[in-house]
């Protein structure tokens, strides 16, 4: 057995390390000079370092082992205290969201008819599965619209640029759907699921998410950076070989029995055309939409709001330009210059895609002016800086169901996928799904 790894994100990092250490042979290609794929830290000359992908991360018992493994432990930063308490926008003014069911009904954030529709979902019937039911109708028939308008809706936004709209239950949260067909109840099931839990520590490193990558491409022994797979054909034998385009020019690669796709679904699917066209037009079709990141820097003494959180989230309700903002300086006040604070705000996804393509200055500008409307800025920010996401987070919407369908069936011919769009779109999805796909592949050694 030897297994092409393609990609080198996360999940083909973290793929080829479990890989080595159960001693199974694997190549892995990434086309850029750079591991890591959406983690990406950057550190700028003017003193700010930032997330352009994930800006925390929570710290699953897996992505706990990975970090020990790498000897990285001693680089956890955690969240500062502050970042517990969540602001959503509501009336014009931000609020603190509550954290917790039984806080949901003693904090006035929602109104009495929310809080009534919410103790009511205990007495609701479970109603079955539906596998095309979307994340809002979920909760719109179990907890009422106040609570889809203030709390579903702007999580989807700002976490999953996400529309709920349109994603499905089953794929976002299966879990939730799972508690209603068990207790009857999703309250009724989360208190008695969750009895000794704690929160999960948010982390991230002292230099950034992008150390963990880093550190993984230095400690791999087959990682090839600057190699881009072109195209993947079938050899009589039924093993595969890899068109390869490195900085030496094209070459071939033969002789793998399995093959790894640790790429966008979208990167993947013209790999596939030739040999699995129908499973190529399935990945194709997954929806990824554009996403901006707009930095904003400013004098602490200039923004009225206390910022003692993680952040503020817009309902689209509120009618907002922004999916909302990290107070980066709040999580890790280190990260930017003494005596100022740091927005890190999101434009566009599935519900702003039109903000997303507008230009960086017409971006920063209305940002701008939004941050300053809500947080009572004066004055103009010290420092921006737009990054842009083309395509940013796979939607487990309607079409995710086929590429899922075709994940499955690649399976069956010796390909095996490990990305965000087939694990979740977290980083501790991701870790775990690798890690599992690594144990299934040793065991067929």
């Amino acid at each position: 057995m030897k297994i092409a790894i393609i990609g080198g994100g996360i999940s083909g990092l973290t793929l080829a390390w479990y890989l080595q250490k159960s001693g199974v042979p694997y190549d892995l290609f990434e086309a850029d000079a750079r591991p890591g794929g959406n983690l990406h830290s950057l550190a700028t000359p003017e003193g700010y370092l930032l997330e352009v992908g994930p800006n925390s991360l929570q710290l699953s018992a897996e992505l706990e082992e990975l970090l020990a493994d790498l000897g990285l432990t001693d680089q956890i930063q955690d969240a500062a205290a502050v970042s517990q308490n969540r602001y959503v926008l509501r009336d014009g003014r931000y609020q603190i969201l509550p954290s917790s069911p039984p806080s949901l009904l003693t904090n006035g954030f929602f109104s009495l008819k929310a809080k009534w529709e919410l103790l009511k979902e205990f007495r609701k019937p479970a109603q079955p599965i539906d596998p095309t039911e979307t994340v809002a109708h979920f909760f719109r028939r179990r907890f009422g619209p106040e609570i889809v308008d203030y709390a579903v809706n702007p999580f989807m936004a700002g976490i999953y640029a996400g529309d709920p709209e349109q994603l499905l239950i089953n794929k976002t949260f299966p879990q939730l759907p799972a508690l209603e067909q068990q207790y009857g109840s999703v309250l009724r099931g989360f208190a008695k699921s969750s009895k000794g839990a704690g929160r999960r520590r948010i982390i991230s490193l002292k230099n950034g998410t992008q150390t963990i990558t880093d550190t993984l491409a230095t400690r791999l022994t087959s990682y090839q950076p600057h190699t881009a797979v072109t195209a993947i054909s079938r050899a009589t034998d039924g093993t595969y070989q890899l068109e390869l385009k490195g900085l030496q020019g094209l070459e071939a690669a033969p002789g793998y029995s399995h093959l790894a796709l640790a790429l966008p679904a979208y990167a993947a699917a013209p790999l596939l055309e030739t040999l699995f066209p129908q499973a190529a037009t399935a990945l194709a079709a997954v929806h990824y939409p554009p996403m901006s990141a707009v930095y904003s820097a400013y004098d602490r003494a200039a923004v009225a709001h206390p910022l003692n959180g993680f952040g503020a989230l817009n309902p689209k309700v509120e009618g907002t330009y922004a999916a909302g903002s990290i107070w980066t300086s709040s999580i890790y006040p280190n990260r930017v210059p003494a005596g100022q604070v740091l927005f890190t705000t999101f434009v566009g996804g599935a519900q702003y895609e039109d903000a997303a393509r507008q230009p960086d200055d017409a971006q920063k500008a209305a940002v701008h002016a939004e941050l300053s409307q809500f947080y009572g800025i004066v004055g103009a920010p010290r420092w921006q800086r737009c990054y842009r996401w083309p395509r940013s987070i796979p939607q487990f919407d309607r079409h995710i169901v086929g590429a899922h369908a075709a994940a499955a069936t690649l399976e069956t011919e010796h390909i095996v996928t490990v990305a965000n769009w087939r694990a979740g779109v977290g980083v501790p999805d991701c870790i775990r799904h690798a890690r599992r796909v690594a144990e299934t592949l040793a065991t067929e050694q």
